[in-house]
């Protein structure tokens, strides 16, 4: 029943976080003034080693992926509400919130400070790393995007089916998130209760399909026409949706579709087959067009019944060969 309905889906909203994007934060970008991205990611790394923060760690994690080490630090000290700070090759560096690159009263370049107006407007969280006398760096941090998520909607529209994306995110972000991905329809700062309403919406444009993982995804997978849950999302999540993708890959969602469909096409093909054939070769057995010396014998037909049957099957085995990546 859900394959059924999944072929008729005209529009499919995505809850941003955890299905579009990965759910952590990763670095998008460095800006520098007078020192190299890798040693300003190098030194942040160091300081931001020894905290919990989620920002510290993807500061940690991207240092790492690059393959850059992290020395090891003195005068740690972590300073609520600001950042940290420490001791480093014999000069204190501080990384935190850029507002306190103003609080100690250092410089902050008109090079960088471009930077950190960009971040801000694509709604990015933003990490200074500054020394006694000025900022040396700011690194934007965001909610990765996963790699196959634009390839999806791009196959979704392909599809002529419409993606929507919603999220609890400020328009900033939201509003980025969606130029990255190509979607053009999103709805930003949506409280968890207010999701049902809006899929609600979205149906009076069509058959409407809602991808999620979360708990607060649970109504708005029940009010969809076709409920899809992540297979590493929640168990209500799970409970609530229609069908369940053991990957986290948004591909998945358009390859539930391609299936959906090609299997309706396979059915009205055979369906026709039968149809057709039975149309014919009944009348011929029964002797309709004896009177022009023709006449189905019993044996030829059931050679024709065996070779139909025949037919059918192995067009219903075609589905194998059906590329779903396509």
């Amino acid at each position: 029943e859900a394959f059924e309905r999944a072929r008729g889906t005209h529009v499919i909203a995505f809850d941003k976080t955890g299905t579009l994007t990965e759910g952590r934060f990763g670095v998008r970008a460095v800006y520098t003034d007078g020192m190299a991205e890798a040693e300003a990611l190098q030194v942040t790394a160091a300081l931001e080693a020894r905290s919990e923060h989620p920002l510290a760690e993807a500061v940690v994690r991207e240092a790492s992926e690059r393959a850059l080490s992290t020395p090891q630090t003195e005068g740690f000290k972590a300073v609520p509400g600001k950042g940290v700070e420490g001791n480093l090759n014999g000069t204190i560096y501080r990384v935190g919130r850029p507002e306190w690159a103003a609080e100690v009263g250092v410089d902050v370049s008109p090079s960088l400070h471009r930077g950190l107006d960009e971040a801000e407007a694509r709604g990015e969280s933003v990490i200074a790393l500054m020394d006694g006398r000025q900022v040396l760096a700011f690194l934007a941090l965001a909610d990765q995007v996963r790699p196959s998520a634009r390839a999806a909607v791009a196959q979704l529209k392909r599809l002529r089916i419409s993606p929507v994306m919603i999220t609890g995110d400020a328009e900033a972000v939201a509003k980025t998130v969606a130029h990255e991905l190509g979607i053009e329809r999103y709805y930003a700062r949506v409280l968890p209760q207010d999701k049902a309403q809006i899929v609600r919406d979205l149906k009076g444009r069509g058959q409407t399909a809602f991808v999620g993982d979360g708990i607060n995804d649970a109504p708005a997978l029940q009010e969809a026409d076709l409920g899809i849950a992540i297979g590493a999302g929640t168990n209500v999540a799970i409970e609530s949706a229609d069908l369940v993708l053991v990957e986290n890959d948004p591909l998945d969602v358009v390859a539930v579709l391609r299936l959906a469909q090609a299997t309706y096409r396979k059915m009205a093909q055979n369906l026709l087959w039968a149809t057709g054939y039975n149309v014919v070769a009944l009348p011929l057995a029964a002797g309709v067009a004896y009177a022009w010396g023709v006449l189905l014998s019993p044996a030829v037909g059931a050679i024709f019944m065996i070779a139909s049957t025949v037919i059918v099957a192995v067009n219903a085995m075609l589905l194998r060969r059906l590329r779903l990546d396509a």
